[in-house]
């Protein structure tokens, strides 16, 4: 059986196929966390929201976060559709559920928040009976649900299952030149990320990708990896054909 992984996937419904038909077919377990940005901003604005962000997250007063929650889980909701109707049975969860997804809200961004606990013997038997969870980025505190940006709460369902993470998005990793696919750095520790933020070579959007892996090493997954998302994917970044993967030691700070 391939190995265990917590996948990290965008909420965007459009050209999903491709993607649906990839997760699908994966041969080990999954645990999936989606996004939701684009609905979650179609929707607040059909409602008469403006959307913010600080520092690349959501800012989420109260009285958005129920749009907000309808949002994601609705979103969940149709890929889980998506996978079940391709053979693969999955059920879509929200932090909510058993309570899966404990937080603690950040400062100065209303109902936005980390993750400080995950209920993992929940995902556990989920996949042991033969289902996928795929879950909304949505944690509890004392006061209600909190909107956790997705690739922060995939890294600390890694962390607590001890699994790797990949963050499936639009790029195909670290490039050395952002214009060249070849110049993909293949491996990456943290050291030799801060070095490339020095050197500028690690900068603007591909920041928070990459903090996002490095904070799943620190929460416990072995690795975690970035790659484009596409058919073959998995397998590929598995191989180290796609992809950068980061660990905390050994890997070759230089492009493929």
């Amino acid at each position: 059986m391939s190995e265990a992984l917590v996948v990290k996937v965008g909420g965007s419904l459009r050209g999903a196929e491709a993607l649906l038909d990839e997760l699908s077919g994966y041969p080990g377990p999954l645990v999936l966390v989606h996004g939701g940005g684009p609905e979650i901003g179609a929707l607040l604005e059909r409602l008469g929201f403006q959307s913010r962000f600080v520092g690349g997250l959501r800012v989420t007063p109260p009285e958005q976060m129920e749009a907000v929650e309808m949002s994601l889980c609705l979103t969940g909701k149709r890929l889980a559709e998506g996978l079940s109707r391709r053979g693969r049975r999955a059920l879509a969860l929200s932090g909510r559920d058993a309570l899966l997804l404990r937080g603690r809200a950040l400062p100065g961004l209303g109902r936005v928040g980390e993750v400080v606990g995950v209920g993992v013997d929940l995902l556990l038997d989920l996949l042991e009976k033969g289902y996928t969870p795929l879950l909304a980025p949505i944690a509890l505190d004392e006061e209600g649900p909190l909107n956790v940006n997705a690739d922060t709460a995939a890294g600390a369902v890694a962390g607590a299952l001890g699994w790797p993470a990949v963050f499936l998005t639009d790029v195909e990793g670290v490039l050395k030149d952002p214009k060249d696919p070849q110049t993909r750095f293949p491996r990456l520790t943290p050291q030799e990320v801060e070095a490339l933020k020095a050197q500028g070579v690690v900068q603007g959007g591909m920041i928070p990708k990459v903090e996002a892996a490095l904070r799943a090493l620190e929460a416990g997954a072995p690795w975690a990896a970035i790659a484009k998302g596409e058919r073959g994917v998995l397998a590929r970044v598995l191989s180290g054909e796609a992809g950068t993967r980061f660990s905390l030691q050994g890997g070759p700070g230089r492009p493929a």
